[in-house]
C-alpha cells in the first residue's frame, strides 16, 4: 500500500485551509481549533513548512504564519515534499543503483523511475488552490454512501 505519512496528510490539510484565506496570518492554535488537529503537532507542521520556503513565519502579536506564494502556485507535491522528503516509491529509487539486495533479480527495476516520476507529476498537477476550492456540485455526494447502496 502507498500511503502518505500522517504527518504529509496534516500538513496538505493545514495548507488547504490556509489557502482558503491565502492573504491572511493563520496563528497554530487557531488552525488547530479549526482542524482538529492536536496544537503541538500543527506547531511542528507550521514550523517545517517555514523552514521548507513555503510558509512566512511573522513575529509579534499579531504574528503566525502566511503563504509565501500564491495557491495556484503550491503543488501537492511541494508540501508532502516539504514533510517527508522527495517522493521516492522504492529504495532503489531513493538510493539509487545498488541499494537494493534483489536489484540483480528484480524485472521491474528499470520501470520504478517511470512509476515513480508518474506520481509526482501527478502530485505536482494538483495545486493547493484546486484542493481548496469548493468541491463541484455533486462531487463527493457518493463518497459517504455505502456501496451496496449505490447503482451501476
Amino acid at each position: 500500500m502507498i500511503r502518505l505519512s500522517r504527518l504529509s496528510d496534516y500538513a496538505v490539510l493545514l495548507m488547504t485551509h490556509m489557502a482558503r484565506d491565502a492573504d491572511g496570518v493563520h496563528n497554530a492554535h487557531d488552525l488547530a481549533d479549526a482542524t482538529h488537529l492536536p496544537a503541538p503537532t500543527v506547531s511542528k507542521i507550521l514550523a517545517t513548512l517555514a523552514r521548507e520556503n513555503l510558509l512566512e513565519s511573522l513575529r509579534g502579536r499579531q504574528g503566525g504564519y502566511r503563504l509565501l506564494s500564491g495557491p495556484e502556485d503550491v503543488s501537492v507535491e511541494a508540501i508532502i515534499a516539504a514533510v517527508d522528503g522527495p517522493i521516492a516509491l522504492t529504495l532503489c529509487v531513493e538510493q539509487g543503483p545498488g541499494s537494493c539486495d534483489v536489484e540483480p533479480f528484480c524485472p521491474s527495476a528499470n520501470h520504478w523511475h517511470r512509476i515513480n516520476s508518474a506520481i509526482r507529476r501527478a502530485l505536482s498537477d494538483v495545486s493547493l488552490a484546486e484542493l481548496a476550492a469548493p468541491p463541484p456540485a455533486g462531487v463527493g455526494d457518493m463518497v459517504s454512501e455505502p456501496i451496496a447502496s449505490r447503482s451501476p
